[in-house]
């Protein structure tokens, strides 16, 4: 009779490790849960009180027009084959002037003389010696026309015309800037297949290739000469990023005007991967945050822009999506004891 006696001990002890493992197994997931939608979405329960522990945060999303970009390359330049230009073209202004004063006074003697030699008053030798004379400055007044057209020519097929009128007017206010290093010159080349629209002024330039790093830069005019690897158009812009220095390459971020898309831009923060796959994490509820699969998304200066699979006004966790993924994956393991 003691043997029955004993299981019954046996499995009353049994009963009650069990009922405590469920009782501490309730208390564990009361904070946070797993479940799936209808729609297959995997969701995560989180209560306010372990939210604000964990140090999650969301914002609400608004929404955005953006026009899509494409990217090209291009270089700071040296503006020393520019100065080196101007200072040709001064001088020759200066030879030009000189040129002129002499013509000019030769001019006046040919006809003083005319008028001497026709009251015989000198010869006719002497006439002949200032028409020489003449001759003489005529032509050097023509050499500095002509080497001052060709120091224009050379500025515009090399530089283009805004910026040949930058580099021969007497005012170098225009320079001003390049010269104490408040602005670059770049000259970015797009790739054969692609066009800068009318609309385009302003740029987007980084030397390290990160977008969120970009800085703006100003269109001055079309380059009369592109990049021999690249063989697209070229473009002159200007920059007042002063991380920006001569002979660095760059990328170029380069607005498409013809199109414009709606959407959302979210941070960078907000987007987490798993498997190759990027995802984000929505507040559906108070406690309940649901896992959203991203397909495609463009990076601009302030995150990435999403045009499909997230609306405006929903609630985007920006800070804390890799602890829901976490606990996401560790609420589905199964438990040991089951």
């Amino acid at each position: 009779m003691l043997l029955p006696a004993k299981l019954k001990v046996l499995l009353l002890f049994a009963l009650t490790i069990f009922s405590l493992s469920a009782s501490f197994a309730d208390d564990d997931d009361k904070s946070i849960a797993h479940a799936q939608n209808t729609s297959g979405q995997s969701s995560v329960f989180l209560e306010e009180a372990a939210q604000k522990l964990s140090g999650l945060q969301t914002q609400t999303l608004e929404a955005v027009n953006y026009h899509p970009e494409f990217t090209a390359y291009g270089k700071a330049i040296n503006i020393q084959p520019l100065l080196a230009l101007r200072h040709q073209y001064l001088a020759s202004l200066s030879e030009q002037q000189s040129a002129s004063a002499k013509f000019n006074l030769a001019e006046q003697s040919v006809k003083r003389q005319q008028t001497l030699y026709s009251h015989d008053i000198v010869s006719k030798r002497s006439l002949q010696n200032q028409q020489a004379q003449w001759q003489t400055d005529k032509a050097q007044l023509d050499v500095s026309h002509f080497r001052i057209k060709a120091l224009y020519d050379e500025a515009l097929i090399n530089w283009g015309k805004v910026l040949t009128e930058w580099i021969l007017s007497p005012d170098a206010d225009k320079l001003a800037d390049f010269l104490s290093g408040r602005q670059t010159l770049l000259q970015i080349t797009l790739n054969a297949n692609k066009h800068l629209e009318s609309g385009v002024k302003d740029i987007y330039i980084e030397a390290s290739g990160a977008r969120a790093k970009a800085a703006k830069a100003s269109l001055i005019s079309d380059a009369p000469q592109t990049d021999n690897a690249v063989q697209g158009e070229s473009y002159f812009f200007q920059t007042s990023n002063p991380h920006i220095r001569p002979g660095m390459r760059v990328t170029a971020w380069i607005a498409q005007q013809g199109q414009n898309l709606s959407g959302v831009i979210i941070p960078k923060s907000a987007l987490i991967w798993h498997l190759d796959q990027a995802f984000v994490y929505i507040k559906t509820d108070k406690d309940q945050f649901s896992r959203r699969a991203i397909e495609h998304f463009s990076e601009t200066s302030d995150g990435y822009f999403i045009s499909t699979g997230i609306e405006p006004g929903e609630q985007l966790v920006t800070t804390g999506s890799q602890m829901l993924l976490s606990e996401e994956f560790r609420a589905q393991i199964p438990d040991e004891d089951n």
